[in-house]
Order: C-alpha cells, then sequence, then structure tokens
C-alpha cells in the first residue's frame, strides 16, 4: 500500500488551531493560581501537551500519527526535566507503557483482513446486495448497513469501511447517483455495529485490554444495548436520508446482468481465510477461560493464513496500516506518562467532585462527556486518556459498593458507549469516519466537516439517548 502524502493545511486553519494552542495554554498556567491551587508544574506541562495533540489532530496540521510521537518525545523530555521519571529508568518507562496487547490484536487482525481481501469477496457481497435490491435504494442502504455494521463487530471498523467504501462508490457509479449518503451511513452503521465486541472498535480493544475484560464478557454486556441501537439507528438513517433515497437510479440492467462470481478471484483464498477467521473467533470466546491474551490468538492466526495460503508477506504487510500502529505506540507513552505524574488522578478528584462520588451520576456523566468529547476529537486517543480515569474511579469507595455484584463496573462500558458512538457526532470523530471521507473525496465525492454534521450528530445524540437507557436498564436487571 502507498503511503500518500498527508495533504497541506489551510493557512487559516493552521491560525485557528494556533490561536486555540496558545488560549488552552494561558488557561492551563493562569487559572490554577487564579484559584490558588497548588499543581505541581509536570501536571500542568502534561495536560498542555495533551490538550496541543488533540487540536493538532482535530485540525490535521500533521498525520496523526507524526503528531502523535511529537508528543511522545515532548511529554517524556518534560518528565525527565521535572524529575518525574529518571533517567536510568526511562526506556523501561516507555516500554511498559506501551499496550502490547491491544497492537498486537491489531497488526494480526489486518493481516488477516488484507488476506481475504485478495480473494475478492468484499465486492463480491457489494455487486450481490445492489443486485437484490433491485434499485430500491431503501434496501440497498438496507443491505450495505447490515453488512458493514454485522463485519465490524469481527473485524476492526477502519479495515471494514477501507475494503466496502470503494465497493460502493463503483456500484453508484453504475447507477449514477451520488454515493456520499451511503458513504456516509455505513460509516455511522460500522461505528455502532463495531461497539458489540472486544475486536470491532479500536477503543474497545483498549479498554478490554486495560480492565482484562474478554470477548464473551464483552458481547454479554454490550450486545444487547448494540442490538436495540442498531436497529432504531436503520430507522433513523432512513428518516434522514429520505430525500437521497427517492433518487431514481440509471443502467439497472447492466448492473443486473453483471455475474458476481467473477469477482470471486481465488476461492481458496476465502476458504482458507473464512477458516481461520472462524477458528479465531471461536478462540476469542474461549480465550478468557484459556488465559490466553487476544493478540497472540490473532497473531498465530495470521501466521498460520500466511503459511497456509502462501501469500507474499512483502505484500501483505504493505497493506498493514502500520501508521495506525505507530500512533497507537506514541499515544500510550503520553498517557501513560500524564499518568505517572499525577494528571489522571487530579482529573478522577474533579469528576467525583462534579457527580459527588454518586455512582450513577458517574456513570451517565462517563457516557455524555465521552460522547460528547469523542465527537470532536479521534475517540482512540480520549478512551486512551479516560482508561487510567476509570481505573481511578473505580476504586472509589461508592462507586466500587454500588456495583460490587458485577464481575465488571458498568464505567467500562459507559466509556464504550459514549467513545463509540460519540465518534460519529463529527467527521474528525471517529478513524472511521476519516477513513470514509478520504476514500469519498478520492473518487471524486468530497465530504464536507458541514454535511457530516448535519446528519451525524443528531444520529449521535439520538443513539446515545437509546444506547444510555438501554444500557442503563440492562445493569440494573443484573445488579
Amino acid at each position: 500500500m502507498e503511503v500518500a502524502a498527508q495533504p497541506k493545511a489551510a493557512p487559516k486553519k493552521i491560525a485557528i488551531g494556533i490561536g486555540l494552542i496558545a488560549a488552552f495554554a494561558v488557561l492551563i498556567f493562569t487559572v490554577p493560581l487564579a484559584l490558588g491551587r497548588d499543581i505541581h508544574p509536570m501536571i500542568l506541562v502534561s495536560a498542555f501537551i495533551l490538550v496541543s495533540v488533540y487540536i493538532v489532530l482535530s485540525f490535521e496540521f500533521l498525520h496523526r500519527s507524526s503528531i502523535a510521537l511529537i508528543g511522545a518525545i515532548a511529554i517524556i523530555i518534560a518528565a525527565l526535566a521535572f524529575g518525574s521519571i529518571q533517567a536510568e529508568e526511562s526506556f523501561e518507562f516507555i516500554v511498559g507503557a506501551i499496550d502490547y496487547n491491544t497492537i498486537g490484536l491489531l497488526l494480526g487482525m489486518m493481516i488477516i483482513v488484507a488476506i481475504l481481501a485478495e480473494s475478492g469477496v468484499f465486492q463480491w457481497v457489494g455487486i450481490k446486495a445492489s443486485k437484490a435490491s433491485r434499485g430500491n435504494l431503501w434496501k440497498l442502504m438496507l443491505m450495505l448497513c447490515t453488512f458493514t455494521g454485522v463485519m465490524s463487530m469481527f473485524i476492526d471498523n477502519v479495515t471494514t469501511i477501507l475494503l466496502m467504501v470503494p465497493v460502493t462508490v463503483a456500484v453508484f457509479r453504475i447507477f449514477r447517483v451520488s454515493p456520499m449518503p451511503f458513504i456516509l451511513a455505513q460509516a455511522l452503521a460500522s461505528n455502532v455495529g463495531g461497539t458489540a465486541t472486544l475486536i470491532g472498535d479500536p477503543p474497545n480493544i483498549m479498554i478490554g485490554s486495560a480492565a482484562n475484560i474478554d470477548f464473551n464478557a464483552f458481547i454479554i454486556h454490550m450486545g444487547p444495548t448494540i442490538a436495540v441501537s442498531f436497529v432504531a439507528s436503520l430507522f433513523l438513517l432512513k428518516f434522514m436520508f429520505r430525500k437521497e433515497l427517492k433518487a431514481q437510479v440509471q443502467n439497472l440492467e447492466q448492473l443486473m446482468k453483471e455475474d458476481e462470481r467473477t469477482y470471486l478471484k481465488d476461492r481458496s483464498i476465502l476458504k482458507k481465510s473464512l477458516g481461520v477467521l472462524f477458528a479465531i473467533i471461536a478462540l476469542f470466546v474461549v480465550h478468557g477461560s484459556l488465559g490466553i491474551e487476544p493478540s497472540i490468538i490473532a497473531l498465530g492466526g495470521a501466521g498460520v493464513l500466511l503459511a497456509i495460503t502462501r501469500a507474499s508477506p512483502e505484500r501483505v504487510f504493505r497493506e498493514v496500516d502500520w501508521a495506525t500502529l505507530i500512533f497507537f505506540t506514541g499515544l500510550f507513552i503520553i498517557v501513560g506518562t500524564a499518568e505517572q505524574v499525577g494528571m489522571i488522578e487530579l482529573l478522577s478528584s474533579a469528576a467525583l467532585g462534579l457527580t459527588g462520588g454518586d455512582p450513577w451520576l458517574t456513570f451517565i456523566m462517563i457516557i455524555w462527556l465521552s460522547a460528547i468529547a469523542s465527537a470532536f476529537i479521534d475517540n482512540i486517543p480520549f478512551t486512551a486518556t479516560m482508561i487510567p480515569l476509570i481505573h481511578t474511579l473505580n476504586g472509589s469507595p461508592e462507586i466500587a459498593e454500588a456495583f460490587s455484584d458485577l464481575q465488571f463496573s458498568p464505567l467500562w462500558w459507559a466509556l464504550s458507549l459514549g467513545a463509540n458512538f460519540g465518534g460519529n457526532g463529527t467527521l474528525i470523530g471517529s478513524s472511521a469516519g476519516i477513513v470514509a471521507a478520504g476514500i469519498s473525496e478520492k473518487h471524486g465525492h468530497p465530504i464536507s466537516f458541514n454535511r457530516w454534521i448535519r446528519i451525524g450528530f443528531p444520529f449521535m445524540i439520538m443513539t446515545i439517548a437509546i444506547g444510555t437507557v438501554v444500557l442503563a436498564i440492562d445493569i440494573i436487571l443484573r445488579v
């Protein structure tokens, strides 16, 4: 996979971003003094670096992997300068801050999907669904969104979007209808569907690894909420795109003559890939009782699939999204350092102060704070910041006592719901959304920030409201 050059940000965009960073710098370094709070300088510096990284990510001045590495270097240098980390222990600290289970799980699944994609199965699905719809755009949206949502439960939703959106563009080029509503709908559906499982969304992978939550527990606790939310989301999409779904398609006869079987380029690879994928999912189901980390299962499956398909490792590895893996690595270092210097503990104290330590108020606050924040900040760095905060909140006597009968604290499910659904709010809220918009623009159908927010933000608010009610009921029934 060729690495595309990062588009240059407009000077106005850069100026606004720098202005926001400067404004937050003033707030971070002066407000504590005005309030008479004695806060260690390294905590303030950590907050400034974290906010600056978020702003640059939102305005896309640099590629996100670049800013994550720059932020990681900056916060480590600051920690060394203030004595928060000793120089001779810095390497061990950095190695310990990186969550290799998350990195390994993502890498393994990327390799598996790269090999599966060579079979042509995703193009086959696109043509098959289009022929089955017989020109009815609502039926086609229903099928594409359902397939994308279900696939996102078992394959990282960014990868699902990478594979499905080009197929959607190709189909609508034949229909001579704008694919934008369908691209948007698939991106929204992928974030909802992916929330159901441990491996569906990157935030879930991070949460599962940090809280030691296995595949079964994730789907048992989040599955019912996501099932209800997903069905509701399909009807929301039908309402929001009611005008676009009335468009008349063209060249339907041409499409009906297409033989979708010709798109299955290698049935042997398809059979072997699906066999390994099903075996991996089965091992995910029992990995808790086996005591094997999900990353080992994913990497092991990737190795087996490379061997039995005799796929060229060089070609497959070119399809791996190394930039995303580096991005995760940098984030883990930034957030790990912020936790080390006490910034996360300070934030948890502030959160408990807002809710008075009430468990259910804290639960609701985390859902909605995560949703609103993840709409404007990529949900991956936000989740990385929130994980140590949730760990600290779970140590609160009131919260620990209220949820003592449950195997896992509901605050983890609140973070998953809020961060994943919240990513639908804006164009920059989730990696899947950014990727979908990028592919759409590449094919001549740019999706503006305003176009996305007019659909995505109301969709996010309504699905979060539904999800909050269903998840709360589910937890009450389990207590």
